[in-house]
């Protein structure tokens, strides 16, 4: 997978960049993306990520990671594999949010920046939580990449 990062004002680490891009890799092969598909990925303050919720989303508030898909068809499902070059979506996630997140939860920096990548690609990927049988399915997923990663939850 091709993952297009933008660090604007460079609110991420070079070592979290790194992290996000790998982990992603890794959730792209196991979820057999093809090779040529597009992802982005922009690291944002908690004032920016605030005015793209409000914008986009019609919520004026702070939020962690925020995802659009360009490639859902009817009920969330999308075509991940395929002859043309794919251009999946944005993720946005805010480095900010993921350092309170990782002190209220107790665990790394590094284990929730992490998480945030892959919910906004499962959220790509079609994966929702609207539902209770939705979400187990998500967080199961997200639980697992983490865990076989090197990335557990801290309990």
């Amino acid at each position: 997978m091709i993952i297009d990062i933008l660090n604007v004002n460079e609110v991420a680490t070079t070592e979290a960049v790194d992290l996000v891009t790998r982990v992603l890799s890794f959730v792209a092969d196991k979820e057999g993306i093809a090779k040529d598909t597009e992802v982005s990925v922009s690291f944002v303050s908690n004032d920016e990520i605030q005015e793209i919720n409000r914008t986009y989303r019609g919520k004026d508030s702070v939020t962690d990671v925020i995802s659009f898909a360009l490639q859902e068809k009817g009920e969330g499902e999308i075509d991940i594999i395929g002859e043309e070059p794919l251009l999946l979506g944005d993720i946005i996630i805010s480095v900010e949010r993921a350092k309170e997140q990782a002190e209220d939860y107790n665990h790394s920096f590094e284990r929730e920046v992490a998480f945030l990548a892959v919910h906004g690609l499962l959220h790509l990927l079609g994966y929702d939580h609207m539902s209770e049988d939705e979400e187990q399915e998500m967080f199961a997923k997200q639980h697992a990449y983490l865990n076989e990663f090197g990335l557990p939850r801290e309990e």
